[in-house]
């Protein structure tokens, strides 16, 4: 072995677009577990599963219609599409299908979201950032 280190192989495009669409995702889970809790309501899957699926519906439309996959670690490229899509036809489905849409209930989503779904990206950015070379 010798003691050349070889740069980090950059990794695959479709495999970086579908881990930043699992972590979505899993945040999107993670904030309807955050509100079912918060209202102490049964934790059942199925429970999860209703509060969730009109963001993740909202996830999924905005990750195909504004091409996400693209360039999914881009903190305004992608993020910022990815929590006004997430949210707003989140929000749109959940009204359209009776769920409740109080003015507390958008705030606190939209809050959340964004904090979730821009936030891990901005941390994504910050850690290439500092991993890059720096000049000499």
């Amino acid at each position: 072995m010798s003691g050349v280190a070889r740069p980090a192989a950059a990794p695959h495009p479709v495999r970086t677009a579908l881990l930043a669409l699992a972590c979505d995702a899993a945040l999107v889970v993670l904030f309807a577990a955050l509100g079912r809790s918060s209202h102490a309501r049964e934790a059942t899957l199925l429970g999860l599963l209703e509060t969730a699926w009109p963001f993740l519906a909202g996830l999924a439309i905005t990750w195909i219609s504004a091409r996400i996959s693209k360039r999914p670690l881009a903190l305004w490229s992608s993020g910022l599409p990815v929590w006004v899509g997430t949210v707003a036809i989140g929000l749109l489905l959940r009204w359209w299908t009776g769920g409740g849409v109080a003015f507390a209930f958008v705030l606190v989503t939209i809050l959340t979201l964004g904090l979730f779904l821009l936030g891990w990206r901005a941390i994504a950015a910050l850690v290439a950032r500092l991993r890059r070379p720096r000049a000499a």
